[in-house]
């Protein structure tokens, strides 16, 4: 879309960038003046390997604003990526709002969303949906062999499994031992846990800020988790798990949103998944 707004030459039709534009060249260097991408940041900007922001900023959204003073920079367009927009506190999707609501002249909003359902209903009716398709195995394998150099064959295999077709979620997975918390997930589902010691266990264990990255792919899982789990039942138990399942993601949307106590929402999660006995 930039590559195409600049003044730089004509590209071949379709999605592809010749890897010598240079547009091409300012976005892989971070660089491009009319491309901005909001995404979670680092607690401690010192830190950026540590603790990730629960939330994109009101103070992130507005700083779009002296972009949105001028005209873009290098052509016709400028971009606005929210990776993801599911990430936004209640306060930036408001002030996010008003900019969708009066758009910048040449500026595109791109808006990643896991979630669409969870978005702010005005946000929703402001946008177009691309939905993009799940990636074959063959896709994924190579996609996480590239991202992934280390990592041996088994758990690039365990990380397909987990990514369902999506890459950018395999490799957030990598390294979080997601084998273990689905084992943990299956067996509390499978026998209720009914002395509540498994998932008192596992609330312990994902509390603190030395998990808390463990601690969103457990919210992450238990969705798709029981999503999947629903596929193959039908008449009360698949009403059992749907409703299962629209409980634990209204509890992971409100747990990063609202930043809820780590300990109890598993606790709470674990519980719904008990359901599914």
């Amino acid at each position: 879309m930039l590559a195409e707004a600049s003044a730089s030459g004509v590209t071949a039709p379709g999605l592809t960038v010749p890897a010598d534009h240079p547009t091409r060249a300012l976005v892989e260097a971070g660089s491009h003046p009319d491309l901005r991408i909001l995404r979670r940041l680092p607690k401690d900007a010192d830190k950026p390997d540590q603790d990730i922001a629960r939330s994109i900023s009101i103070a992130q959204v507005r700083s779009l604003q002296p972009m949105f003073a001028t005209t873009p920079s290098m052509g016709a367009r400028r971009v606005v990526i929210i990776d993801a927009a599911d990430d936004l506190e209640r306060n930036g999707a408001n002030a996010l709002l008003k900019n969708l609501e009066e758009p910048p002249v040449g500026t595109v909003f791109l808006l990643v969303s896991h979630a669409p359902g969870r978005l702010l209903p005005t946000i929703r009716s402001r946008c177009r949906v691309l939905r993009f398709g799940a990636l074959d195995e063959a896709d994924m394998r190579r996609a996480l062999h590239d991202a992934l150099p280390d990592a041996d064959s088994d758990e690039i295999g365990m990380l397909i499994a987990a990514g369902e077709g999506s890459p950018g979620r395999a490799i957030r997975y990598a390294g979080l031992d997601v084998a273990g918390l689905d084992t943990a997930i299956a067996a509390i589902a499978t026998d209720g846990d009914p002395m509540n010691t498994r998932r008192a266990a596992l609330a312990k264990a994902l509390a603190g800020k030395g998990n808390a990255a463990r601690y969103e792919v457990f919210l992450d899982r238990v969705p798709a988790i029981i999503a999947r789990e629903a596929r193959g039942r039908a008449g009360a138990r698949l009403k059992t798990a749907l409703d299962a399942q629209a409980a634990a993601r209204d509890l992971a949307g409100a747990a990063m949103g609202l930043s809820l106590d780590a300990q109890a929402t598993v606790f709470e999660m674990a519980a719904i998944v008990a359901r599914l006995r």
